[in-house]
């Protein structure tokens, strides 16, 4: 049996080149604050696939994706194990797109300490007098660069979109900028939407892209998961307050009331952690996990 070893490797995922294709697997990492934390979360993995899956079906008559099969039968037998079938999909290999596509439908977290400095988020002004995680007037396109591992994402407004863009694709910058703006606020308003129908709130997420063999733009990574989403409580929701989650922002809390903890979660948040991103994926499919 034929040994593959990742050619990339990112703080949660692993990609593999099978020749046809990519194989990508979401591992048990989970990263806060651009930092890979020292635990691992049981089943986190399976839960980023298989939620990616669910939403890259749903949305591929208005975004065709990089997924070609969730089947392990599809891929080498070196993936054909329990250690990569939950947490696995094949993909096409793709050119990435050098931006994180951020797309905020309510004020909370960074865009809220930015708001109550100058009632701004990103450089786009907002209506006066909104309350801490209440919902904008519209989704808002707010873009960010894409660092490595160790570095911080810088948040940029359109124009620098369009200019990293051309910089990296001469001569396409606008297009692709104007492609991956308009299909991030379309794939969001119609999964929000659907996730409200099944009691939970997409605060904020992110979506990357990437140019298959054709040229075209297509949605790729991870899709609408806790890790790249903020996912609340449709009941109880209140603005005025910070929400309730079902993502890492709940170890994103603990982390910041524990300065001192290095990186290391103790075993009552994982296992919170883990129940909770079971719970959101339980809820948006209507089936709990393989």
């Amino acid at each position: 049996m034929q040994e593959y070893r990742p050619v990339k490797e990112g703080k949660v995922r692993e990609i593999y080149d099978v020749g046809e294709g990519l194989v990508m697997v979401a591992t048990d990492r989970i990263s806060a604050f651009d930092v890979i934390l020292k635990n691992r979360i049981t089943d986190k993995g399976a839960v980023l696939t298989q939620l990616s899956r669910f939403w890259f079906e749903y949305t591929k008559d208005v975004m065709p994706n990089h997924m070609i099969s969730t089947d392990t039968a599809d891929m080498p037998e070196f993936f054909r194990t329990p250690e990569f079938e939950r947490r696995s999909m094949l993909c096409k290999k793709l050119t990435m797109l050098p931006i994180e596509c951020i797309v905020r439908g309510y004020i909370t977290g960074s865009g809220w300490e930015s708001y109550k400095k100058n009632g701004t988020v990103c450089g786009i002004q907002l209506p006066a007098g909104l309350q801490e995680s209440e919902q904008l007037p519209e989704p808002i396109f707010t873009p960010s660069t894409k660092a490595e591992i160790g570095d911080h994402d810088e948040n940029i407004d359109f124009a620098r979109c369009v200019e990293v863009l051309g910089k990296a694709f001469p001569g396409k910058g606008r297009e692709y900028a104007e492609i991956i703006r308009d299909k991030t606020l379309a794939l969001y308003r119609l999964c929000a939407d659907y996730a409200k129908t099944r009691g939970i709130i997409i605060a904020d997420t992110k979506f990357e892209f990437g140019l298959n063999e054709a040229g075209e733009v297509v949605l790729a990574d991870e899709m609408l998961t806790p890790d790249s989403s903020r996912f609340w409580p449709l009941e109880g929701y209140a603005p005025g307050k910070s929400q309730p989650s079902f993502d890492k922002q709940f170890v994103r809390d603990w982390l910041k009331a524990n300065p001192d903890s290095d990186y290391k979660l103790p075993q009552d948040v994982i296992d919170k952690t883990i129940a909770k991103y079971k719970e959101a994926y339980a809820m948006l499919t209507g089936k709990e996990l393989d």
